[in-house]
C-alpha cells in the first residue's frame, strides 16, 4: 500500500471518529424561543411561578407535590392502579397524575427475571410524570384537585379491547368534571376526555392543559450518548430538538395548530398530542434542580349555567416503534434519529425488518443484510481488490525503484506513476473497499443504536443483546483477526514506519470496536470474512495471469 493509501486510510478512520463525535453533538443541539408556562408541581416553593400563564386572578397553588399537600392535611394520598396488556400504571387521585407507568413488553435488562421498564416514575433517581387538567380563575379541576374513582384497581380483561378509567371532580355547587382515561389493547396511546357539566348558578371558564414533567438525567448508549430532551413538531418546522439546559434560558412559547411535544430518551418517549384542529399554546418551564415541564394549553372555553362541554387530548407513552409512530401523529417517527445519513439508515432498517420477518432472528438478519450489501458493492470492491493484487505483483519493482532513487523523491514518484500507468494500476484503488463501506457503516451504527426493535435482541450462544457490546469481546477479537488477515493479504509498504502503522491498525480497530454494539461488530466481521474470500479469489486470478504472461 502506497503512502497515499495509508494517509487516506488514516484520514478515513479519523474522519469516521470525528463524524461520530459530531453526530453525538448534533443530537444534543437545539434552540428554542423565549416564553412563559402553565401551572407547575413538585418543585421548591421559591422557584414556582407566581401566576400561571393562563389569564387568572388566583395565584398558582403552593408548588409542593400533591402528596405533600395531602400529608399536610393529615390524610394519606389515595391512588389507583391500572393493568392493561401493555401497561402497569399508578395514578394519584390528587390531580389524576400518572406517577408510575411500566411497559410490560420491555425489560430493564435482557435477564428473564428482569423487571418491566418503568417509563414514568416519581422516584428520586428518575422523575418523569404526566399531568393534565382544566385550569380556571376560581376553582380548577387541575393536577392539584382531588378526584374520586369508582374503584382502586382497573384491569383490562381477556377479550376486552378498551378500558376506561373515570375520575370525578366536584366543586360543591353543582359544577362537575369527569376525566376519563381511555386505554386500548395493543396501543401505547392514552386518550384523556374531560366532560364538564355546569349545574351551578354562574358560568365557568376553563383552559384545558396537558404537560409532562421530568428530570434531565441523560440515558443512552455508553459509547456515544444519545439525545435526551425535548422534541417539538409544528406545521412550520416538522421536527426540532431542544436540550433541557437550553429551556432554562430559552423556554418554549408558541401558538400552534397541529403539532406535538415529546420528551425523548434512548428507545422511549412521552409525547403530548393535542387536538390538531384547534390552536394550542405550547410552553416549557424550568423548575430548577434539573427538572422541567413541557406542555400545552388550549383556548378558553365558557360553560354557562346548565350547560356542558367536552375536550380531549392524547399521551403517547412507550417505545419508539417506527411502524407505529407515524400513525399516532405526523412526524412523530422523526424521534427515531438516524442522523445525517437517515435515508440510508431507513432503507437498511426496512430491509433488515423484512429479513427479520423471514428469519425470526435479528442476528441472522444482519448477516444476510451484510451479504446483500456485499453483492451491491461487489463491482466497486472487486476493482479495488484487483488494484491491490496488481500492487502486490509489482512490489519487487517498487523496491528496485526505491533502491535506484534513494535520495530523489521527485524522481521516485515520477517513476512510480509511470509504472502505475504502464500496468494500469490505480494507486488509490486499494482504499475503495474501505471507503465505500464508511457511509453504510455509520448508517448501520445509528440504526442499530436507535432502533428499539433491536433492543435486547438475542442472537445465539453468548450474544444475548445485539444492541450492546459483546460481554466477552469475542466478536471484536474475531474482527481483529480478520483485519490482520486482510493486512497480510495486502502489499507490504516498503517504508518500515508505514509497515508498522499497517500492522497496528487492526489492533486500533479491535480496541475501538470492543465497545460498539455487538450487531455492528457482527456486520463488520462478516463483511471482513466475505472481503477476504473475494480478495483471495481475485488475487489468485491476477497472480495466475501474471505467471502465465511470464
Amino acid at each position: 500500500m502506497t503512502t497515499e493509501n495509508i494517509r487516506l486510510v488514516l484520514v478515513i478512520l479519523l474522519s469516521f471518529i470525528g463524524l461520530l463525535l459530531w453526530e453525538a453533538w448534533q443530537k444534543d443541539y437545539g434552540h428554542a424561543p423565549q416564553a412563559p408556562v402553565i401551572a407547575t408541581s413538585q418543585a421548591p416553593a421559591e422557584q414556582a411561578p407566581t401566576t400561571p400563564p393562563i389569564p387568572a386572578a388566583k395565584q398558582t397553588p403552593d408548588i409542593a407535590a400533591p402528596k405533600a399537600q395531602a400529608a399536610a392535611a393529615g390524610t394519606a394520598p389515595a391512588s389507583l392502579t391500572v393493568e392493561t396488556d401493555l401497561f402497569s400504571a399508578e395514578i394519584n387521585l390528587v390531580g389524576g397524575v400518572i406517577e408510575k407507568l411500566s411497559l410490560k413488553k420491555y425489560r430493564t435488562s435482557g435477564e428473564q427475571d428482569a423487571a418491566a421498564f418503568r417509563l414514568l416514575d416519581n422516584g428520586v433517581e428518575r422523575e418523569f410524570i404526566a399531568q393534565s387538567g382544566l385550569k380556571s380563575e376560581d376553582r380548577s379541576a387541575d393536577h392539584y384537585a382531588r378526584f374520586e374513582a369508582t374503584a382502586n384497581a382497573f384491569q383490562m380483561a381477556d377479550g376486552q379491547d378498551t378500558l376506561e378509567v373515570p375520575l370525578r371532580w366536584q366543586a360543591g355547587d353543582g359544577l362537575e368534571v369527569t376525566r376519563t382515561l381511555v386505554f386500548r389493547r395493543g396501543s401505547y396511546e392514552i386518550t384523556q376526555k374531560f366532560d364538564v357539566k355546569n349545574g351551578s348558578s354562574k358560568a365557568w371558564t376553563f383552559n384545558h392543559y396537558q404537560q409532562l414533567q421530568r428530570q434531565s438525567a441523560p440515558v443512552g448508549h455508553q459509547l456515544v450518548p444519545t439525545f435526551t430532551g425535548l422534541a417539538v413538531s409544528t406545521p412550520e418546522k416538522r421536527y426540532e430538538k431542544h436540550k433541557f439546559e437550553d429551556l432554562t434560558e430559552q423556554p418554549i412559547a408558541k401558538d400552534v395548530t397541529g403539532g406535538w411535544l415529546a420528551l425523548i430518551e434512548h428507545y422511549f418517549l412521552g409525547a403530548i398530542i393535542p387536538d390538531s384542529t384547534i390552536a394550542q399554546h405550547f410552553y416549557s418551564f424550568s423548575l430548577g434542580h434539573n427538572r422541567y415541564i413541557v406542555g400545552f394549553y388550549g383556548p378558553s372555553t365558557k360553560v354557562d349555567p346548565g350547560g356542558a362541554a367536552s375536550t380531549a387530548s392524547q399521551f403517547y407513552l412507550g417505545p419508539k416503534l417506527q411502524e407505529t409512530l407515524p400513525k399516532v401523529a405526523p412526524g412523530l417517527e422523526l424521534t427515531v434519529d438516524y442522523g445525517v445519513l437517515w435515508f440510508i439508515a431507513e432503507l437498511l432498517f426496512s430491509v433488515l425488518t423484512f429479513l427479520h420477518g423471514m428469519l425470526g432472528n435479528w442476528g441472522w438478519a444482519i448477516i444476510v443484510l451484510t451479504l446483500l450489501i456485499k453483492l451491491v458493492f461487489y463491482p466497486l470492491s472487486a476493482a479495488g481488490y484487483r488494484s491491490m493484487a496488481k500492487m502486490r505483483a509489482v512490489q519487487p519493482r517498487l523496491l528496485q525503484l526505491r533502491e535506484r532513487y534513494p535520495d530523489d523523491k521527485a524522481r521516485l514518484n515520477q517513476a512510480m506513476m509511470e509504472m502505475y500507468k504502464q500496468e494500469k494500476i490505480n494507486p488509490l484503488g486499494g482504499c475503495f473497499p474501505i471507503l465505500i463501506q464508511i457511509p453504510v457503516f455509520i448508517s448501520l451504527y445509528w440504526m442499530i443504536l436507535e432502533s428499539v426493535e433491536i433492543r435486547q435482541a438475542p442472537f445465539m450462544l453468548w450474544i444475548h443483546d445485539l444492541s450492546v457490546k459483546d460481554p466477552y469481546y469475542v466478536l471484536p477479537a474475531l474482527m481483529l483477526v480478520s483485519m490482520w488477515i486482510q493486512t497480510k493479504m495486502n502489499p507490504t509498504p516498503p517504508d518500515p514506519i508505514q509497515a508498522k502503522v499497517m500492522q497496528i491498525m487492526p489492533l486500533i480497530f479491535g480496541v475501538f470496536f470492543a465497545f460498539f454494539p455487538a450487531g455492528l461488530v457482527l456486520y463488520w466481521f462478516v463483511n471482513n470474512v466475505l472481503s477476504i474470500s473475494q480478495q483471495w479469489w481475485i488475487t489468485r486470478q491476477i497472480e495466475g495471469a501474471t505467471q502465465t504472461a511470464r
